[in-house]
């Protein structure tokens, strides 16, 4: 890389600049540069225009001073992903049982002259059934990597696109745009603005009452204000809490203070990695030196504890989406975790999946058990004691086959599908639901949403459109309906107001003429000020030659709008003193007013009775019109002859103190504004309240627009017993004699709130957390939320599913969210909610087909073990049903397509049970009509069908006809009962929608064709023999009467059935370590090693969750978030790393001054 000389200052440089802070920092600049202006004279930028839109120039500073961007960590190779499949418990066993299996086929015992040798024939082939069980898992390796790398590649293009989304507004060649982070260079001027997510350090160079939040990067909890004359220095990872301005980037990617942390954090560890690496090589040689040289020895152990000390810290480090601890974790200093605020649990569907998969493998390992059992002793019996045999290594075989006959067992028992077919599901319909306008961030919400019983929803811009219009004006004490004529206005009074509006706005904020004719305007910035500034223009005025003749950087103060002051103040400097600008909701600014414009421009006394018929007469019947009311309002600060409204000040304004600055103002006009219901809102409400969602409305109007607002939109209703609160009002409610809250009379309001105006974010907070703890509901509420402001942060991590808003979002709010909306529109939620089900049920339909198969399969092996000392179903055979065709089938069931069928039913609600008594009575009802038709075959089949019998054959003798037509029947009800789990509510028309889905139908008829293949040539490979179309008619006959043996199931009443039929009810925790696919040893001591062996050999399709994990915590990557004390641990680290290496020169010097010290020196020393 080039050192930057042509710009006048090099990378290094401009780190050790952007190390500094404070007062220190601005002297430096001072010195170096002589003023910001200076520096950015330095690097060739124009502080007002930003550089020159020029490709060539922006990849020569990217060159120069790097990208800005973070290399993320390679993905997993494919074949990384082939031994990770193979590291799974039962598929060892299996590889080895098999490999035993193929060496004892080729050792031929002598005859020991009972004739029960095996013939030539059977023993050449006894080797066939080793290879096909190490080729069946061969395949179910390369099947599992192959998916694995294929989801690890669609997971990263989502994560680009989720990149792309964050994008960052800078001036170039005098014009501001918006561009994606990962493109901004050094030189460029960002414009900053309350929400950001600072994505580069910088310089600031022009601020209006900024504030920043650093606790990420210093631990500090207060926010920083920032200004140029005192603490310039903004970094990247920090967030914009207040106030806007301008910077000067100096720094990005890995040279910015979150790509140097990132920097540390992997030198560290690489550095404690290498020297342990080079302390095993050099341990053997150490324990060989002599007692003399014990204190060099003590001292590199010593110094060997301090680098694992180091490793172990760094380990702990939380910086969300990188390393350490998950986010919302945070390390005591004890070594312990504790849950911060934000941290969310599993979802209710992963959490119920874990458990039902411990309780399967837990039986599965039961009955495995009992059938190596009942076979060897079974077997031992019958060759020692009543055939009187001796041991012979032959009998290896024997005992190989019957554990091969047990892992198989166990291999069918546990549910591998399972996780396959969530992975899938969630993968599926996270593709999808990002043409429905959901960008998912965290996978387990989509499914979460499935369960949502409340949604709070924000009015503007989710509601509504989010094109807000000056639809009325209160001016002079004039009502206008319309938008007046200018020569009608007052002269003083239209100077003020133009004035007022272009000037107490954000500058980013802009209205555009339309790109073609029959268009509207394009709004850019806040909406609220694009009204007003539309307004302007109505009035024939120019918005933009007043903020020309007053630029930016001419503003004295600004007092930013937030949630809090619901109002936004400028402070201009003018010839007499300074004149202030307010703008804000009305009820609030009136009450700060003293005097106001009345007709002509008089200036009149703002009474208490003046304010009351202002609010009858004004804002209450704009308001009820649904209107946004905003009072706009001025007042001069003045050194001599002051004006009736005009205030005297001799020395310094405390402007500090902003309740005297913004007080007995003088109020211009009053807008009502409408921003109008989306169209579409109604009808996806009303499909919500069908859904037996309840929809709320949080919002910062006042009660009367949102009363108007929550009735166009079907919140309320006239006749309904709902009632809609302001937030004091709702606060003196909920809250007990000490102020503090109360469940109980929380309980006592929420279930009929519908609307919460005048809210502030804490209030939002309070309703979420309330509605997610109460229990009085038979099912706990499943709560989602949307928010888009940097305070709603808190509310949107404490939801189960927090909807933040893609385009009028902060990236703070962006960051606290689960999913991302990227048009802002409410049907976009309820589209949520149709995937989020379709998920759960089409996991549903998986399991309801899955525990059908391992019912049926475990149970024919354990009898047939016991009755026959056989299974009918051979091990490749059972591997071909439970890892091919279920793998099929999980993709298969998994795409199902949502419709609106789903929400015409009420959500199943965290308590609500995994299987439900339906699904119990479709598992045990076909499990019964399979084990039936199964049994008769394996024990009368041959009857039936005038065939030899496959009981008792020998090992390693041809296969039977009579246990192909078992198998081939078992796979044809399978795969029959396979349309019949498309539907687990108990509808009857099982084939309705089946032909919408392509990927089943054509995976169905693979998986027939498959078989037929398998059946007709698999011969030896397959322990099938080739069946004649007699056979097959049957076969196909038994597997069709599935379908009418469903009809029979359907018929019987399921409300008869006992409750205790249902699997998976009521609340559970999570066990985080079985779905991420990763254990915490911290946590094995309290388990039995039985226990953790089967907790982690449960699945062999664990890298599926793994690869989820990675793309979850890839989605918080964009950038991290270091905790206060992390940080000061890195510090600490980057110290003790450089003592280390201070030491060990001195190690490596004392010990070359020894090898050079001559014999005599030598004895001396001795």
């Amino acid at each position: 890389m080039a050192t930057g000389t042509e710009y006048g200052c090099s990378v290094d440089e401009l780190k050790l600049l952007m190390e500094l802070r404070g007062t220190e920092a601005c002297e430096k600049i001072k010195a170096d540069y002589g003023s910001v202006e200076g520096l950015c004279a330095r690097l060739r930028t124009d502080p007002a225009n930003g550089i020159p839109q020029n490709n060539e120039e922006l990849e020569r500073r990217k060159t120069v001073f790097g990208a800005n961007e973070i290399p993320p960590q390679p993905p997993k190779s494919f074949l990384q992903l082939v031994w990770e499949a193979l590291q799974d418990v039962t598929l060892i066993i299996l590889l080895v049982s098999a490999i035993v299996s193929l060496a004892l086929s080729f050792y031929r015992p002598p005859d020991d002259g009972t004739g029960a040798g095996l013939d030539d024939s059977e023993h050449d082939a006894g080797w066939i059934e080793g290879v096909a069980i190490l080729i069946s898992v061969v395949v179910v390796v390369l099947v599992t990597a192959l998916n694995d790398y294929t989801k690890e590649r669609q997971f990263r293009g989502l994560q680009a696109k989720i990149e792309t989304e964050h994008r960052f507004a800078v001036i170039r060649g005098g014009n501001q745009i918006q561009i994606v982070v990962n493109e901004l260079v050094v030189g460029d001027i960002a414009q900053v603005k309350y929400g950001d997510l600072l994505p580069a350090d910088g310089v600031l160079i022009q601020s209006n009452d900024l504030k920043i939040d650093e606790s990420s990067l210093t631990g500090e909890s207060d926010q920083i204000k920032k200004s140029p004359e005192v603490d310039p220095m903004l970094l990247s990872g920090t967030h914009v809490m207040e106030g806007s301005g301008r910077m000067l980037v100096t720094a990005v990617g890995v040279n910015s203070q979150t790509g140097i942390i990132m920097t540390l954090l992997g030198a560290a560890k690489t550095a404690v990695e290498e020297e342990r690496k080079a302390a095993k090589k050099e341990e053997k040689k150490t324990r060989r030196k002599s007692k003399a040289s014990g204190n060099d020895l003590t001292a590199a152990s010593l110094e060997d504890g301090t680098k694992q000390a180091l490793l172990n810290e760094t380990n702990n480090l939380k910086v969300d989406g990188f390393n350490g601890a998950p986010a919302g974790v945070t390390e005591t200093e004890e070594g312990g975790k504790v849950e911060v605020e934000g941290k969310k649990e599993r979802s209710v569907l992963q959490a119920k999946l874990t458990r039902l998969a411990i309780q399967i493998g837990y039986a599965g390992s039961f009955v495995a058990g009992c059938t190596v059992l009942i076979l060897v002793i079974r077997f031992c019996i019958s060759k020692y004691a009543i055939e009187e045999r001796s041991f012979s290594l032959a009998d290896f075989q024997y005992f190989i086959n019957f554990l091969i006959i047990g892992v198989t067992v166990l291999v069918v028992a546990v549910p591998e599908g399972l996780p396959l077919a969530v992975t899938l599901s969630l993968a599926y319909s996270v593709k999808k639901m990002m043409k429905d306008n959901n960008l998912v961030r965290h996978l387990d919400a989509c499914e979460t949403m499935g369960n949502a019983t409340s949604i709070c929803s924000d009015k503007t811009g989710t509601l509504t459109t989010n094109r807000m219009t000056v639809v009325q004006s209160y001016i002079n004490d004039v009502h206008y309906k319309e938008t007046p004529k200018w020569e009608r206005l007052n002269e003083t009074t239209k100077d003020i107001l133009v004035h007022l509006v272009s000037i107490n706005s954000s500058y980013s904020s802009q209205v555009l003429p339309p790109k073609a004719a029959g268009e509207q305007m394009t709004q850019l910035g806040n909406k609220t000020e694009c009204a007003m500034l539309g307004f302007v223009l109505a009035l024939g005025q120019s918005y933009q030659s007043i903020r020309d003749q007053f630029p930016e950087k001419s503003i004295y103060k600004v007092y930013t709008f937030n949630s809090v002051r619901k109002s936004m103040s400028t402070v201009l400097k003018t010839e007499r003193g300074y004149r202030v600008f307010s703008k804000g909701a009305s009820e609030i600014i009136t009450k700060k007013c003293k005097y106001f414009m009345g007709k002509d421009g008089q200036l009149k006394r703002f009474t208490q009775k003046d304010q009351d018929r202002l609010v009858r007469e004004v804002i209450e019947p704009m308001a009820s019109d649904g209107l946004r009311t905003i009072c706009i309002a001025y007042k001069d600060y003045v050194t001599s002859n002051p004006a009736e409204n005009e205030i005297t000040y001799a020395g310094e304004i405390d402007w500090d103190n902003e309740d005297a600055v913004v007080n007995d103002l003088t109020a211009v006009a009053i807008f009502g504004i409408q921003d109008p219901v989306r169209p579409e809102v109604p009808e996806a409400i009303a499909k919500c309240q069908r859904a037996g969602i309840t929809v709320r409305m949080v919002t910062g109007d006042n009660i009367n627009t949102a009363r108007s607002i929550a009735t166009s939109c079907g919140i309320l209703k006239p006749g309904e017993d709902f009632i809609a609160l302001e937030g004091k009002e709702f606060n003196a409610r909920i809250r007990d004699e000490n102020g503090e809250f109360s469940q109980a009379k929380f309980d006592q309001i929420w279930p009929r709130l519908r609307v919460l105006a005048r809210a502030q974010p804490t209030d939002k907070y309070v309703l979420v957390t309330g509605i997610i703890e109460s229990k009085i509901t038979e099912n706990r509420e499943v709560v989602a939320v949307t928010g888009d402001g940097t305070n709603d942060g808190p509310a949107l991590k404490k939801a189960d599913v927090g909807f933040a808003m893609g385009i009028a979002g902060t990236d703070v709010a962006k960051e606290a969210s689960d999913i991302i909306l990227t048009d802002d529109n409410f049907t976009s939620i309820v589209k949520a909610v149709m995937w989020g089900r379709n998920v759960y049920d089409s996991i549903a339909k998986f399991l309801q087909f899955q525990l059908t198969v391992n019912v049926v399969a475990v149970v024919v092996a354990f009898v047939g073990a016991c009755a026959i000392q056989d299974t009918p179903l051979k091990a490749v055979q059972m591997l071909w049903v439970n890892l091919i065709m279920d793998t099929l089938a999980s993709l298969a069931l998994a795409t199902e397509m949502p419709t609106e069928e789903l929400l015409k039913r009420k959500p199943y609600g965290r308590t609500s049970p995994l299987i439900s008594r339906t699904m119990s009575k479709n598992i045990l009802g076909h499990a019964f009509y399979q084990l039936v038709i199964l049994f008769t075959l394996i024990f009368a089949g041959e009857r039936f069908f005038q065939i030899d019998s496959g009981r008792w054959a020998p090992l390693h003798s041809p296969p039977s006809e009579h246990f192909t037509i078992v198998f081939n029947t078992f796979v044809m009800m399978t795969l029959f009962n396979e349309i019949n789990a498309r539907k687990i509510h108990g509808e009857r028309n099982v084939f309705q929608g089946l032909f919408s889905n392509p990927i089943y139908y054509c995976i169905w008829i693979s998986t027939m064709a498959a078989q037929v293949v398998i059946i007709q040539f698999g011969g030896r490979w397959f322990s099938t023999s080739a069946l004649n179309l007699e056979q097959w008619l049957w076969c196909l006959a038994f597997g069709v009467g599935t379908l009418l043996w469903g009809q029979v199931v359907t018929s019987i009443p399921t409300k008869g059935l006992p409750k205790s039929m249902t699997i998976g009810s009521g609340e559970v925790q999570p066990t985080d370590h079985i779905l991420n696919g990763e254990y915490d040893d911290s946590d094995t001591h309290d388990k039995r090693s039985g226990q953790i062996l089967w907790i982690r050999g449960l699945t062999r399709l664990q890298t599926q969750i793994r690869v989820v994990k990675a793309f979850q915590q890839g989605l918080d990557r964009r950038e991290p978030s270091l905790s206060g004390p992390s940080a000061a641990r890195l510090r600490e680290i980057s110290r003790q790393l450089k003592i280390q290496l201070d030491q060990e020169g001195k190690v490596r010097a004392r010990t070359a001054s020894r090898q050079f010290q001559s014999p005599s020196d030598a004895v001396t020393s001795v």
